[in-house]
């Protein structure tokens, strides 16, 4: 029979995707989600399963080889993280910890947690990329709940015989994605101009299908550390006006892009929230996962080329 893998958010938009690709590689996917009601491309679904400290998991473990935890609170502004602070603490820390927990007990032998490189920081402005061996300094409610889990799975793991992978990943593009990618495309579809051909920056992305290629290695793989982190991403590191080209380019769409200085755009990308996101670098150096043997299937213009609905 085929090894079976439990995906928790399997309804989500990386989910959907980690479903489909880990099927195709000959695992038997298990979906735990939060709507029986979600379509997922898998008849086996455990729903209602929300994250929290007291997740009773034993069932949905049953049988299982790995884990790949994708669920977790993410996608709000910053001033909604601090008004939310306890339930994002208690979602993407404590249940991750009960999930983990859990999936010793059942003699689970890998666990793949999808961290964020906001456990790093928000920008490299002003410094080297960032890499798995610098401080970390998350500025974002997000960031530091993803920082803890991860230093907790660490703690958890060095006891265990499970092994953990923790993935940082910058935004990821593809197919469904939501957030900040999903408003660019539809603001580059609709032909708005948009004021960013002054920004140089430079910016790492990771395709959907770079990740779900990576998290099918770590799963293939023998793997002797209890918990080991990567930072992941595309080869390209691209500033947003090139980003912003390469993605009018995959909607088939002109580019619509002049110059204000960035000193006025900073105010309200501030306001908004996206003045690191489009203003700032954010450069990863990702040469310990190509270090495993592993290498990026997919190029930035031919992973955005597929995020693109006919």
């Amino acid at each position: 029979m085929a090894p079976i893998v439990l995906v928790t958010g399997a309804d989500g938009f990386v989910g959907r995707h980690m479903v489909s690709a880990l099927t195709r590689a000959g695992w038997h996917v298990r979906c735990a989600q939060r709507s029986a009601g979600s379509k997922t491309p898998n008849a086996n679904i455990v729903s209602g399963l929300e994250l929290g400290s007291s997740t009773d998991w034993q069932a949905a473990l049953t049988g299982v080889q790995a884990v790949v935890h994708l669920a977790a609170r993410a996608h709000r502004t910053k001033t909604t993280q601090k008004r939310e602070s306890d339930l994002y603490f208690s979602i993407n820390v404590e249940g991750t910890m009960q999930l983990a927990r859990s999936a010793i007990a059942a003699g689970i032998r890998d666990f793949i947690f999808l961290s964020s490189i906001a456990v790093n920081g928000s920008t490299t402005d002003g410094r080297r990329p960032f890499c798995e061996q610098d401080s970390i300094a998350p500025d974002t409610i997000y960031g530091k709940s993803k920082a803890i889990a991860e230093q907790r799975l660490s703690d958890l793991a060095a006891n265990s015989k499970m092994s953990v992978t923790a993935i940082r990943a910058p935004m990821i593009y593809g197919a469904g994605a939501v957030g900040n990618f999903e408003r660019l495309t539809s603001a580059v579809r609709s032909g708005v101009p948009l004021p960013f051909g002054s920004i140089r920056n430079r910016r790492a992305f990771l395709g959907i299908d770079n990740l779900t290629s990576f998290v099918q290695h770590r799963l293939g793989t023998s793997n002797p550390s209890n918990f080991e982190v990567f930072l992941l991403a595309d080869n390209e590191h691209v500033s947003t006006p090139e980003f912003i080209r390469l993605l009018a380019r995959a909607c088939a769409r002109p580019t619509r892009l002049f110059p204000v200085p960035i000193s006025l755009l900073r105010a309200p990308m501030n306001y908004l929230g996206l003045s690191d996101a489009l203003i700032g670098s954010l450069e990863m150096d990702a040469s310990k996962a190509n270090a495993t043997g592993w290498h990026c299937p997919v190029t930035l213009a031919e992973g955005l080329s597929r995020s693109i609905s006919p």
